[in-house]
């Protein structure tokens, strides 16, 4: 665990955050999960400590799982379409349980990379935001906050 002078292994761009939060890994630290039920978050990070009480995710990561599931079975979609031998109703099976599995998985990764995002730029209360954290002087360095 680390005590509240060492400075925890921080992501260096918003893209690094985001990866960690898609992992389900704390965004700041990537030590502790992000969270402690399906798309529930942790209240703080047990590593860091870091508060993730503030986010405000909402609807943002069911558009962006439904984006991504649109998109990547569009293709497959099309093939079953034009497949011979099927009937319309096995057709719409086959893609309501492709939609609905893959807009599944790709919740919660998508909430996590929200959540990261959100932190990386400080919104909605987050301080410090993340790339000001990432970009302060390393510990002993002079006007670091880290001892």
């Amino acid at each position: 665990m680390l005590d509240p002078v060492t400075r925890p292994d921080l992501p260096q761009t918003v893209f690094d955050a985001m990866w960690r939060g898609a992992r389900f890994r704390c965004p700041r630290c990537g030590q502790a999960s992000l969270f402690r039920k399906y798309l529930k978050p942790v209240d703080h990070c047990p590593s860091c400590h870091q508060d993730w009480t503030l986010h405000r995710a909402d609807d943002f990561p069911p558009y962006v799982s439904m984006f991504l599931t649109g998109h990547l079975l569009a293709p497959v979609l099309i093939t079953i379409g034009m497949a011979e031998g099927l009937s319309l109703w096995m057709q719409i099976g086959i893609a309501a349980v492709l939609a609905g599995a893959l807009m599944l998985a790709l919740l919660q990764p998508a909430k996590g990379a929200v959540i990261a995002l959100q932190w990386w730029l400080g919104m909605h209360g987050f301080q410090p935001a993340g790339r000001d954290e990432a970009k302060a002087p390393p510990k002993g360095a002079p006007g670091s906050p880290w001892g």
